[in-house]
């Protein structure tokens, strides 16, 4: 069996979503001839932690951990600066200083002659800086980099450049990675797309290896209703940047203040890890309490419970430069949840046109608050008629099965192998 270091600073018992591609992968390369050798950061002062993840990795698995240096997890009143110093002063982004730390284990991991094949994934940008220098070091092995988001072309970055030095300095570093790289993954078309925009030369590297669902974790769920009869909608994961709840809640505000919607017959969840205070402030300024509930961040299986136990799975994504290659790591698991989606998105962007292709749900324009009151209004009079109606193409879902996705990746390593 081959192995494979696998650098990613975003690993479990680390929560959220984007530890989610990389452990789906550690968990299922064995069964493609692929042993798993992971660099990561270590366990001490993180965060947001969900360590029901850590069952998903094989026994045996090599983990290698090492200090973390998070200048976001600092104590007391060294917090505000450490963050700042993370995010505006450290480049390309504050885990720079664990990726240059962290390559001493790398080498002596390489120098044990069992590494065939280097693997990063970004976020953070700096795992890829770090196979950038391994792959100086070592030419010989081939070097594979996953892009789950774009880097200098992230809608989030756009919407808040960094000065124009630092923009040159991190497009440099990008440009860097992209050369040096023997192959390299993007997690949807459109963001391919975009990458080969900017450079044609690089398409023979490229493949798209898109996010999943792992039906492995919907087995033997037990779904969490309120007590009372209401129409349930729940949102799962982050809400920054562009990403808002504002347009669903003013769609939503609307039907009920015009009587359209009964207000007592509404549930909202959103679940994830939010500022309290903003949500707050935000669904009374919608007039949305007792509507709107909110759940703080919770295990994965915890979540796909509420989640089986809705009636809709709300998708927000907001709009703007570059948001049209975004998938959104959640859509696939609502994919196969088995309950119809209202998202509210980009109407041209890779997400929607997955969310069509799959017959999966209504797909809402994030800007047209008429389009979202009317799918609201629809989905509200069919509930209230006993039957929300449904019909998902179960072939195209089955497309993004996370062993199915872990097999391509197997494809990709050999190709770049040979």
């Amino acid at each position: 069996m081959k192995s494979v270091l696998m650098i990613a600073y975003q690993f479990p018992p680390m929560g959220g979503s984007g530890v989610q591609r990389t452990t789906k992968f550690v968990k299922y390369l064995p069964d493609f001839g692929w042993n798993p050798v992971v660099l990561t950061r270590s366990i001490d002062r993180m965060k947001l932690r969900d360590n029901s993840l850590l069952s998903e990795i094989p026994d045996g698995t090599r983990i290698i951990r090492t200090r973390s240096y998070d200048l976001t997890e600092l104590p007391g009143i060294l917090e505000l600066p450490g963050k700042f110093a993370a995010r505006k002063i450290l480049i390309p982004d504050g885990e720079i200083i664990w990726a240059r730390f962290a390559k001493k284990e790398a080498e002596k991991e390489i120098d044990k002659g069992s590494i065939d094949l280097i693997y990063t994934t970004s976020y953070p940008y700096s795992d890829h800086l770090l196979g950038l220098a391994l792959k100086k070091k070592y030419n010989g092995i081939p070097w594979v980099a996953d892009f789950r988001d774009e880097w200098t072309n992230n809608p989030y970055l756009l919407d808040n450049p960094h000065n124009r030095i630092r923009m040159k300095i991190e497009r440099k570093m990008e440009d860097m990675v992209l050369q040096a790289a023997d192959m390299l993954i993007t997690n949807t078309p459109v963001m391919l797309e975009n990458f080969l925009k900017r450079d044609p030369s690089l398409k023979k590297k490229f493949h798209v290896i898109p996010n999943g669902f792992d039906r492995e974790d919907f087995i033997g769920l037990t779904p969490v209703r309120p007590g009372e009869k209401k129409l349930v909608f729940t949102y799962t994961g982050l809400l920054y940047g562009r990403r808002k709840p504002d347009t669903f809640f003013k769609a939503l505000s609307s039907l009920i203040e015009s009587g359209t919607v009964q207000k007592e017959h509404i549930c909202v969840k959103f679940i994830g890890n939010y500022k309290e205070h903003v949500m707050n402030e935000t669904i009374n300024r919608f007039n949305l309490n007792g509507v709107v509930n909110v759940y703080p961040y919770m295990e994965h299986k915890e979540c796909l419970n509420h989640l089986a136990g809705s009636d809709i799975l709300l998708l927000i994504e907001g709009s703007g430069p570059g948001a049209e290659a975004f998938y959104t790591g959640k859509v696939f698991e609502y994919m196969n949840i088995g309950r119809p989606i209202l998202a509210v998105i980009p109407k041209n962007g890779a997400a929607a046109s997955l969310i069509r292709e799959t017959s999966t749900g209504y797909v809402c324009d994030f800007d047209d608050i008429d389009e979202i009151a009317k799918c609201i209004q629809i989905i509200y009079n069919e509930w209230k008629n006993g039957y929300i109606s449904y019909n998902p193409d179960s072939d195209e879902i089955a497309k993004y099965e996370r062993k199915n996705l872990c097999e391509k990746l197997a494809g990709v390593f050999e190709k770049a192998l040979a």
